[in-house]
Order: C-alpha cells, then sequence, then structure tokens
C-alpha cells in the first residue's frame, strides 16, 4: 500500500527528555518530509513538538500545527510552519488534528499525548474510525502503558479484539513501514 498524505503526531512539548526521544523526533518529521507525508501536530515550537516540526521544514515538508489561543498566548506557538491554526478550545484542536490526518503516531510523551492517544484508540474501539494508531516505543517508553492494557485485556476492561488496534513499533524505520502497509494494526504488535 502507499504511505497516508498526512500523519498526525502526538509528542511532548519538553525538552528536558532523553537524547534519544528528541532525535526520534527529528528522525521522523525528517523521514515524513521526505517521503511527502504532511505532519499535523499541535503546533508548539518547544520540545519533541519544535524538533519534529523543525526537522521536516528543514527537509521541504508540510507542517501543520493547530493550537489553541490559550498556548499560543504563551508564546509557545510555531511561528513558521507551513500553516499555523488558532483555535479556541483543546476539543477544537484534537477534532481538526483528527479531521487533517489519515493516521496518527505517538512518540514520547507525558498527559497531553496520553489524553490524545488513549482517545483516538477510544474512538477506534466504538468505530468512529479506522485510522492506523501507531505507538513509538523508543527505548521502551510505553513498556508502563502497554502493561496497563494488557492487565485491562486481562481483567476483562478491554475486549480481547481491541487489542490490536493499536500497533506497537521500537523505533521510526518500523513506523514507516507500519504506514506503509497501512493496516496500523499487527497482531504480534498489538499489547496483548
Amino acid at each position: 500500500m502507499s504511505l497516508p498524505s498526512s500523519i498526525c503526531v502526538y509528542c511532548a512539548s519538553s525538552a528536558d527528555v532523553a537524547q534519544s526521544y528528541k532525535d526520534a523526533a527529528v528522525e521522523l518529521g525528517r523521514a515524513a518530509a521526505e517521503r511527502g507525508i504532511e505532519i499535523v501536530y499541535g503546533g508548539g515550537r518547544v520540545g519533541l513538538m519544535g524538533l519534529l516540526a523543525d526537522a521536516a521544514l528543514a527537509a521541504d515538508g508540510r507542517v501543520t500545527g493547530i493550537i489553541p489561543s490559550h498556548i499560543a498566548d504563551m508564546e509557545v506557538a510555531h511561528q513558521t510552519l507551513t500553516e499555523l491554526i488558532v483555535v479556541k478550545t483543546m476539543h477544537e484542536r484534537k477534532k481538526m488534528m483528527f479531521d487533517r490526518s489519515e493516521a496518527f503516531v505517538i512518540l514520547p510523551g507525558g498527559a497531553g499525548t496520553l489524553d490524545e492517544m488513549l482517545e483516538m484508540l477510544t474512538w477506534k474501539q466504538l468505530g468512529l474510525h479506522s485510522k492506523p494508531i501507531i505507538l513509538a516505543n523508543i527505548d521502551g517508553y510505553w513498556d508502563r502503558l502497554l502493561a496497563v492494557l494488557r492487565h485491562a485485556v486481562d481483567e476483562g476492561f478491554i475486549r480481547p479484539q481491541h487489542a490490536g488496534l493499536l500497533r506497537e513499533v521500537a523505533d521510526i524505520p518500523a513506523v514507516l513501514t507500519a504506514l506503509a502497509d497501512g493496516r496500523g494494526v499487527d497482531a504480534a504488535g498489538s499489547f496483548t
């Protein structure tokens, strides 16, 4: 299958993180741009978000940032994107990011990244979309989250058939492979 034309990337606004996470953001931004994949993300200029955007822009890629006004007002909006869209609420941001993307890639991040990823996973579980959701488990960052999700399956809170809705991969080349195969779901790579 062909690559998606756009991906939504969820990742940290923090820069005080391991170099391997920073490297992954740069690698994904560059690789997406080189393949003509538009990056849709939260619009920040800081942390992994800024590194992702800067790498894609440096490789002549298209980057769309969607940021709520209350965050943009804190002067963290990236001002040199292909397109910067300022919205009123976080809900508007998430919906617009969803609408403008054909797949989701989750890099290491904190509460905001978790919120966005889990919402897309829930929407997929409810049948509201069938877009691939790819969890980039860089250096095992997401191992504990995956253990919680497996525990939820074991305890009956997540149905076994829904365990494959999230595809875990170990690095950025594997993200690109997952995007290319178009499935975004792999029983061997799920959290079961």
